[in-house]
């Protein structure tokens, strides 16, 4: 006879029922009827929730124990003979539930609970759903604020701490699940241009997570305040994440002379193509060129036959320019390489203020002549001709500084200036899908006033919130969940066969029966 048998059965949504009828009463009695319809409202919410954890609890109590049909074996290939009933708390968004299951163990060995495995539950207090509404608020908002969110709009709740850990557990599975991904959805129906874009933007990080150069300045330097940083100390306070961004566009032919108006107000006359399939994120951890490998990796999905046209877009960084470069040589790739145009034309408009005053009429004109000779594919000719104006105009040093700070930009950068031919092509020669991911995935979440980021609490929300603005995130919580079963479960078993489970409708509170806290 099984160690688990004979054990009196109760009715297992008795306890449900009764809620239930509570919450008719409730909406019948005389305090119900004279109230308005939001506090109405706010009070049936919380009381439906009470009824759904008791729901909750008493399906699981109908499967519990979760008793093996066969032997438990472990993985390290012993058995597990000796049974007993183990009970554990699960904290869900409808609030807190214990469940109840048949634990086998060996002397001196861990228990292996196959019902576990069955409702997939993961070894902490806290369900897969309750973690999922933690992950893609803290995607959003504070940790602060997380935890208010969940206390305010769930059973649950969960400590501050307790929500970093649940966060950083949340984006494990972050490289995995990419990189599974061996071809990227519908990407042979997208346009035909590919394009790579990476840039950088900093984090104000604590102190031991800061990289190595940076923490020893950090170190040195003294601080004018005790509360805050003042100007210039935040300069050895950050950490560079590396951003990224690949999606692919159909070809946009145009002339220098269709585009100058439309990129000095910033926007184009005439509608562009919308980029497709966008996937941006960023990492802390990584550095620059592990992230260019992961988005060469990720275009590539896009494209195995290589049949699409490469462009890497970026503001004229040297050293991304390099890594680009290498990267491109390695999988014997033809890659446009374009430095941002709106990056230019900043150059031009700091160089044109040392000839022509602010927001004149002549500094316009100056900016769009040679802004269009830079379009024309003549950069090398604009830089030469500023700086011989410099010259005759007899400007001092410290004025002619930004000419000279243009005119070696235009030609350090003469190769990936080549905007006549990108435009012939149809090739976008701007960046600010990568300026945006800047903006949306790191300055808006994580330059928060006074905030000061651990290198895992940072690179966990940059993860999730990267799922969220490349419309990944059910995807990968599916996958997590996967993850979470192999790690927690399948992983514990003898070949990782998880025995199947037996559920009687067993009452826990049986006088024979003993349950282990």
């Amino acid at each position: 006879m099984s160690a688990l048998a004979g054990v009196q059965l109760q009715p297992p949504f008795a306890e449900a029922r009764r809620t239930f009828e509570g919450i008719v009463q409730y909406l019948n009695a005389t305090e119900a009827g004279e109230m308005t319809h939001s506090d109405l409202e706010r009070a049936l919410e919380k009381k439906g929730r009470d009824l759904l954890r008791d729901l909750f609890q008493a399906h699981l109590d109908t499967r519990a124990p979760g008793q093996a049909t066969g032997a438990v074996r472990a993985a390290d290939g012993t058995d597990r003979p000796r049974i007993r009933l183990q009970a554990r708390q699960l904290e869900t968004v409808f609030g807190t539930v214990s469940v109840n299951r048949a634990g086998y163990g060996q002397e001196s060995m861990t228990s292996l609970h196959p019902l576990d495995a069955a409702l997939n539950l993961p070894p902490e207090r806290y369900s897969h759903e309750l973690r999922r509404r933690v992950a893609e608020e803290a995607a959003k908002t504070s940790f602060d604020e997380v935890g208010m969110s969940i206390q305010r709009n769930t059973g649950g709740e969960v400590p501050k701490r307790q929500l970093e850990e649940l966060v950083a557990r949340a984006a494990q599975d972050f490289d995995a699940f990419y990189q599974r991904r061996h071809a990227h959805p519908d990407a042979q129906d997208t346009g035909s241009v590919l394009v790579l874009s990476v840039d950088g933007k900093g984090v104000v990080m604590r102190t031991e997570d800061l990289r190595d150069a940076t923490r020893k300045a950090a170190t040195a330097r003294t601080h004018k305040l005790t509360t805050r940083l003042s100007k210039g100390e935040k300069r050895n306070a950050k950490r560079m994440a590396t951003v990224a961004a690949v999606y692919t566009i159909a070809p946009f032919v145009r002339q220098p002379e269709h585009l100058l108006h439309a990129t000095l107000s910033r926007f184009e006359a005439t509608p562009r193509p919308r980029p497709e399939s966008k996937r941006v994120w960023a990492s802390l951890e990584k550095t620059p060129k592990q992230v260019i490998e992961d988005m060469f990796q990720e275009a590539a999905s896009r494209d195995p036959p290589r049949h699409k046209t490469w462009v890497a877009l970026v503001d004229g960084n040297k050293p991304q320019i390099r890594l680009l470069r290498q990267m491109a040589r390695k999988n014997r790739l033809d890659l446009t390489i374009i430095v941002d145009l709106i990056h230019v034309t900043e150059y031009l408009w700091a160089a044109g203020r040392a000839f022509h005053p602010e927001g004149s009429q002549q500094l316009e004109t100056w900016v769009q002549q040679r802004l269009l000779e830079t379009l024309r594919g003549n950069a090398g000719h604009v830089a030469g001709g500023m700086r011989r104006s410099a010259t005759l105009r007899g400007l001092a040093p410290t004025e002619r500084k930004p000419v000279d700070a243009c005119a070696r930009y235009l030609l350090t950068h003469a190769p990936y200036l080549k905007y006549h031919r990108a435009l012939d092509q149809g090739l976008p020669i701007a960046t600010g899908v990568i300026e945006g991911a800047c903006r949306h995935l790191v300055k808006d979440r994580m330059d928060v006033t006074g905030a000061r980021w651990s290198l895992a609490g940072a690179e966990a929300v940059l993860r999730l919130r990267a799922l969220r603005s490349s419309q990944d995130f059910d995807d990968y919580w599916t996958f997590h969940e996967t993850q979470e079963y192999e790690r927690n479960h399948q992983a514990l078993y003898a070949d990782g066969i998880v025995p199947t489970t037996t559920s009687p409708r067993l009452s826990l509170k049986h006088p024979h029966l003993k349950v282990l806290k």
